[in-house]
């Protein structure tokens, strides 16, 4: 799908899709659905793709959150004609527009969390690029119907992240708003190492004349649990970080953070009623 017309409503490097594992869609349905007022409909049924597989990740580990670090590259599956990755999967709309996908947890193994996909016309050369500049390809590009082809990777310090080449489904129809994804920010141990890694990637997304943002990184320092490896948090915009943190709660969430400023707004971190962790963003 190298060129895709869809790959080009984002430029190479820009968050343009984010979506959840989750042990239940339905539950995950109830809790967002009354969070951020996101209605949902299925993906369409596809024909089955040959290619990788994603049940079958280049890594051992289980790609996600902060619980789960990457590991080292293994030599990849053979070809094989399986399901859909978003079989079962539900897209999130606000006002109409995508925003989001929850997805059902094929192991009880992987990790709860929400991905952040990075935009790129062409995923199987972004991957390689990937490689050149010292990250890992966990789940090699793979078509997820007429919407798209993804992948998974790492960074060189095992902080996961998703590649998105656009096919009907470029990405977001809404972001950069309440109930929308607004931020991702990257917990790093070595942020000369991120900085070098990312730049090299997505030099225009991130440094390009007329850029707007929408990723930023944080050092980990003590002041973080030890064991908390690097990761990325994905930010969805609210009014009221306070006023939403009670309905949190309310739906089997939970707070992990309270709210507390930063140089993009004002932030809580929370975990859904099944685990899957992000942050709320007053901007």
């Amino acid at each position: 799908m190298a060129g895709s017309e869809g790959s080009a409503a984002f430029a190479e490097g820009v968050p343009c899709w984010i979506d959840a594992q989750l042990p239940d869609v339905e539950a995950g349905k109830r809790f967002y659905g009354e969070l951020f007022g996101w209605t949902f409909e299925p993906f369409d049924k596809t024909e089955e793709p040959t290619g990788p597989s994603p049940g079958a990740p280049r890594s051992s580990a289980a790609p996600g959150d902060p619980g789960s670090p990457g590991s080292l590259e293994s030599p990849a599956p053979a070809a094989y004609a399986g399901p859909s990755p978003y079989a079962g999967s539900v897209r999130a709309h606000l006002d109409g527009e995508p925003v989001a996908a929850l997805v059902p947890k094929r192991d009880g193994r992987m990790p709860t969390v929400w991905t952040v996909y990075f935009a790129t016309p062409d995923a199987e050369d972004l991957a390689d690029r990937i490689r050149e500049a010292g990250g890992q390809v966990i789940t090699a590009p793979v078509p997820v119907g007429p919407y798209g082809t993804m992948a998974l990777a790492a960074d060189p310090e095992s902080a996961v992240f998703g590649l998105w080449e656009g096919g009907t489904l470029p990405g977001f129809g809404k972001r950069h708003g309440p109930g929308s994804f607004s931020w991702v920010e990257l917990y790093a141990r070595d942020t000369a190492v991120a900085d070098s890694f990312y730049t090299r990637l997505f030099h225009d997304a991130l440094f390009g004349p007329g850029t707007t943002r929408d990723f930023g990184r944080v050092l980990v320092t003590e002041a973080f649990p030890a064991e908390m490896p690097p990761h990325f948090l994905v930010h969805f915009g609210v009014d009221d970080c306070e006023a939403l943190l009670g309905t949190v709660v309310r739906l089997g969430g939970r707070v992990q953070a309270p709210p507390f400023d930063t140089s993009y707004g004002r932030v809580a971190v929370v975990t859904d009623n099944q685990g899957a962790s992000f942050a709320l963003l007053q901007t």
